[in-house]
């Protein structure tokens, strides 16, 4: 006795209901925006808008810091307080670099980047920040000149990376090793120039370092790739590498500082 074949219901899937979707982007404030860019296709609207806001971002930033002159970006900790050793090394740097006459530039944020910022106003610098939004309200720090708060991570790496012409990575978390680590990628691939980069404490860098020193046996990165990468503890060799490829490697002079102008740079760029 056979069973009698029943036919093979199809099976078909269905997306639930959902509600009525705006297409406007986040409110501003919330820090989210990175989120939503990045989470996926929009409607055809809400993708213009976000382009906007990204373009609106970079228009912002070019008008602010078209005219703060050559910048030295330091990148370092938010987390790290006036309390920290490191607060204090950072604030000399700031300083020291601000002596030899560049603008000192940070991601404009607390800890190091203040400390940094902070020894720029000390020696009567430029002192420039690029700050983000986030969840948690990263506030501009007090001892800026000029700062613009970008919505958008990608936004704000530009603008560190487009105004300076050396960079100076003190200890620091993720997001201090990924602005390192887009800083020698864009030298190796020669996106820009053979720009110096100093890491100020062998301690803390040397874990990184010697990744890099594996990376180079290995055939990832060719040697000569970390020829302008200088580590050190010494202020004072950090400043005469940044003025030996910086100043000396980029052809910058130094001008009369014509104070009744308020002019604070004081290096041009020769023909």
């Amino acid at each position: 006795m056979t069973k009698p074949s029943t036919p093979s219901a199809s099976v078909e899937y269905s997306v639930p209901a959902q509600p009525p979707q705006s297409p406007s982007v986040e409110p501003p404030g919330t820090g989210r925006d990175d989120r939503v860019f990045l989470e996926g296709p929009h409607s055809r609207l809400k993708e213009v808008l976000l382009l906007w806001r990204a373009l609106r971002d970079f228009i912002r930033g070019f008008r602010t810091l078209h005219f703060v002159g050559p910048c030295i970006t330091v990148f370092g900790s938010a987390r790290f307080k006036d309390s920290h050793p490191y607060y204090e090394i950072a604030r000399e740097v700031g300083r020291r670099v601000s002596k030899l006459g560049f603008a000192v530039m940070t991601g404009g944020g607390p800890g190091l980047m203040e400390a940094a910022n902070r020894g720029a106003k000390d020696a009567g610098g430029l002192s420039v920040g690029c700050n983000i939004e986030l969840p948690f309200e990263q506030e501009p720090n007090r001892y800026l000149d000029r700062w613009i708060t970008c919505h958008y991570f990608f936004v704000r790496k530009v603008l560190l990376f487009k105004y300076s012409y050396g960079f100076v990575a003190l200890p620091g978390g993720l997001g201090t090793l990924d602005e390192l680590s887009e800083a020698l990628t864009l030298i190796q691939t020669r996106k820009i120039d053979d720009f110096p980069v100093v890491l100020i404490g062998t301690a803390y860098w040397q874990p990184f370092v010697m990744l890099l020193r594996e990376m180079t046996l290995r055939g990832a990165i060719g040697a000569n790739d970390l020829d302008l990468l200088k580590v050190t503890d010494d202020i004072d060799e950090a400043m005469r590498h940044l003025e030996t490829h910086a100043v000396g490697g980029f052809g910058l002079q130094r001008v009369r500082r014509r104070w009744w102008l308020g002019e604070r740079g004081v290096f041009r760029k020769t023909a």
